[in-house]
């Protein structure tokens, strides 16, 4: 059985929800990625804050990044998944919740991420086209 901690990309760091946005940007930068999962005092998940969350919901507001936090733009129920579920499971959850990226947690932890890159590099065509299919058609038409 291939579980999401096989899949995943390690090494995926929180962002906490005090830390803004012009912060976020930077860590984005330095590591490469364009989402981060935001975490609460606790460094409990509390939602995933992308470059695109920044652009249309801080700068194209006329919103400064320098104090607009990451946890003002957390929105909605984050989603996660376990890094012992089985791969079944990570596509069921991004494709119910038409997400494409998958913050992995092991005992209460942040232990990585799964992305579209993950998905491409470790599972079948079948299965790529089937999940691409069901993110992709019901997105069509947003940007």
């Amino acid at each position: 059985m291939t579980t999401a901690g096989d899949i995943m990309h390690r090494g995926a760091q929180w962002i906490p929800a005090r830390e803004t946005l012009d912060r976020a940007a930077q860590l984005m930068r330095e590591l490469g990625v364009g989402a981060l999962p935001i975490s609460d005092e606790n460094e409990r998940l509390c939602g995933i804050l992308t470059d695109r969350d920044i652009v249309i919901g801080c700068v194209a507001m006329g919103h400064d990044p320098a104090k607009v936090t990451a946890g003002e733009m957390a929105q909605g129920t984050p989603r996660w998944i376990d890094a012992g579920a089985d791969v079944g499971e990570v596509l069921y959850e991004m494709q119910e919740h038409q997400i494409r990226r998958l913050p992995v947690i092991e005992n209460k932890r942040l232990v990585g991420m799964i992305s579209e890159a993950d998905l491409a590099q470790h599972l079948t065509e079948d299965q790529i086209a089937g999940w691409a299919e069901s993110v992709y058609a019901r997105t069509s038409g947003r940007l």
